[in-house]
């Protein structure tokens, strides 16, 4: 199992910002964040493929940006005009070199938006 480290969560008014970091203790294919919130499906937020790729989901376009640091393992999501809509828990996802790669996910952080 691989640990992936998250952080950046928090309580933050609309149209505000949050930073959030995963960093995984090994060299990962792609790392990104997913999102679920309450009565709603896990959806893509960003990936960040090591290359230097990026994917957003359609929710989020235009307002999140994921970035990579390659050295460090870890990817970062900035998020800006957020929204109450935004609110639900963060998760990361990893998924190792290899055909298939193994997939892994870290524990979650909320990010909770109020008006």
């Amino acid at each position: 199992q691989v640990p992936l480290v998250e952080s950046g969560g928090g309580l933050v008014q609309a149209g505000g910002s949050l930073k959030l970091s995963c960093a995984a203790s090994n060299s990962m294919f792609s790392m990104g964040w997913y999102r679920q919130a309450p009565g709603k499906q896990r959806e893509l937020v960003a990936t960040f493929i090591r290359g230097g790729t990026t994917q957003y989901g359609d929710s989020v376009y235009g307002r999140l940006t994921i970035t990579g640091d390659n050295a460090k393992n870890t990817v970062y999501l900035q998020m800006n005009s957020l929204k109450p809509e935004d609110t639900a828990v963060y998760y990361c996802r990893a998924s190792s070199w290899g055909v298939p790669g193994r997939v892994y996910w870290g524990q979650g952080t909320q990010v909770t938006v109020v008006s």
